[in-house]
Parts: structure tokens; C-alpha cells; sequence
């Protein structure tokens, strides 16, 4: 995954494995708080039954796995799989403190990684699929993942012209630095917007009965609770957004941040800074 400096919004696995996973390590609470509603959007989605095996791709910190862990109970099993040793890590504590005896979590890249426990009944993933550098071969892996009749249930970001909360962050962004051009469907949060070329992906690698459902709602920058000035810095020092404008020096920076408070003070609430956001919501069967 080698394309993030010709990417607007690129993230390669790399990056994942180094700063991007310590970075997001960091913030761990306030990004889980931020996409916890399309996790549980996602997660009702799947509908997980008593006795299923799950794997969780790109799991982060696992809340997602410990949510499946506890909807497949002690017959079942969920394994949370990322490439940041240090989120599986904490994942795995956050595990072990909980109590959970049905979950595992690996240090591994899901575009070659085959769990000991393969295949699986199912497959999820919150916004872990987007980053593979080949994705035909990685989506191709995902499906080795699972049994024949298996399912797979991702979110990904709709395209960010129907994501406000990052078109108008960029669109600051863009008035005070030059930024490359973006690469369509180059690794990165929105590489998986276009629904035709996620069916191709899907259908190369061999699934089937292929749905979308749109989830909209409120991104709460920074997590709720978020105030302007907190949600900016979140912004600049716990996303890859920030590794884009730190090269311009304190003085740029310092600009781009007073422009962001100023957006989101124009988009807060009680619950702090509120902006619109999309996802798909995407499911598949073997």
C-alpha cells in the first residue's frame, strides 16, 4: 500500500503499521466515539447469531469485535484482525478486561493474512477495507476468509462530496496549502465510494446477492462532547489531515486551525461539533 503521498486522503497499510495506527492509538476514545453510531448501524446490519465465527478486519481498539463477541456468545468466536501491533494490543486489553473468553485479536495485513481459525461464517468491517494498495487480490483474500454460504458485512465512506464534515475541512485546508491531486480510488477513506467499483471488487473476488444501504448522520468531530477548539486540534494532531499541513510550518498551521475553530463553531450544538456525513453499508455472500 504505497500510494498516500499521490493521495489526497491516502492511508497505505504502512502507515497504519507505524504512525497512523500510534496516532489513532493516541485518540483511541474519541475516534471510537465518533464512528460508534455507523458501528452500531453496521452491527445491527449483520445481525449476529448465537455460535457464529466472525472476523473483524481492521478492528482498531475492538469494539467492534467485543460487540460481535458478545452477540455470538461462548459457542461462538470473533477474531479482531489489524496491522497496528499497537491497537491489537490495546484491543486485546480492553478484551481481557472485559471478561470476553470468545476473542482473539492478530497482528496481520488482511490483504495476505489467514487466521489459524479460517474459514469463518462472517466477515465485518467499520471502515477497514479502503486501504489496500491491490484490491483485487485483498478483497480476493477476504473471501478466502470465509465458507462457502459465508456473508460480509463492510462500511465505507460514501464519496466526500456527500461527506460535508470532510469536504469542508479540506476545503480549508486548501486555502492556506497546495495539496495533491486526488487519485480516484487510490488507498484512502474514500477509495470505496463509487458502489460500481466496490461490486466489481466483490463479484472479481466471488461474492454474491451484493446490497448497499445508505447510513447518514451527524459526524461528531472530535467525539461528542467536542468543543471547536478540541475538535480542531483533534483534527491536525490525531488524523493523517494533520501530516498534510505540518510540512508548512507553526504560522500556517496556527491559520488553519483558528479557520477550523471558526467552522465549527458554526456547527455546534450541546453535544459539540456536528456535521453531516454518508457511509454505505455494504453486505455480500459467498
Amino acid at each position: 500500500m504505497d500510494d498516500a503521498g499521490e493521495n489526497l486522503d491516502g492511508l497505505a497499510a504502512h502507515d497504519w503499521a507505524g504512525q497512523a495506527g500510534t496516532r489513532w492509538l493516541a485518540q483511541l476514545d474519541r475516534f471510537e466515539s465518533m464512528i460508534e453510531p455507523i458501528g452500531k448501524a453496521l452491527l445491527a446490519q449483520a445481525a449476529y447469531s448465537a455460535s457464529e465465527t466472525v472476523v473483524d478486519i481492521g478492528c482498531g481498539g475492538g469494539w467492534t469485535t467485543r460487540q460481535i463477541a458478545a452477540a455470538v456468545g461462548n459457542t461462538g468466536f470473533a477474531l479482531g484482525l489489524d496491522i497496528s501491533s499497537d491497537l491489537v494490543a490495546a484491543a486485546s486489553d480492553r478484551a481481557t478486561r472485559a471478561g470476553l473468553a470468545n476473542t482473539r485479536f492478530e497482528q496481520g495485513d488482511a490483504a495476505m493474512a489467514m487466521p489459524e481459525e479460517a474459514p469463518f461464517n462472517r466477515l465485518f468491517s467499520r471502515f477497514g477495507s479502503m486501504f489496500f494498495s491491490e484490491p483485487y487480490p485483498a478483497f480476493a483474500n477476504l473471501r478466502r476468509m470465509l465458507r462457502e454460504g459465508g456473508r460480509l458485512d463492510i462500511a465505507v465512506w460514501a464519496p466526500i462530496d456527500e461527506n460535508p464534515w470532510q469536504r469542508s475541512i479540506m476545503g480549508i485546508i486548501k486555502e492556506h496549502i497546495d495539496l495533491p491531486t486526488p487519485q480516484p480510488r487510490a488507498p484512502g477513506p474514500f477509495a470505496l465510494g463509487d458502489q460500481d467499483y466496490v461490486i466489481d471488487l466483490l463479484q472479481s473476488a466471488g461474492f454474491s446477492d451484493i446490497k448497499f444501504d445508505a447510513w447518514t448522520g451527524d459526524q461528531r468531530v472530535g467525539g461528542p462532547g467536542s468543543d471547536p477548539e478540541s475538535a480542531a486540534r483533534f483534527v491536525l494532531d490525531g488524523m493523517h489531515i494533520g501530516d498534510l499541513v505540518r510540512p508548512s510550518g507553526p504560522e500556517v498551521r496556527d491559520a488553519i486551525q483558528r479557520d477550523l475553530v471558526a467552522l465549527f463553531e458554526r456547527n455546534r450544538d450541546d453535544d459539540g461539533v456536528r456535521m453531516g456525513a454518508k457511509a454505505w453499508l455494504v453486505s455480500a455472500r459467498t
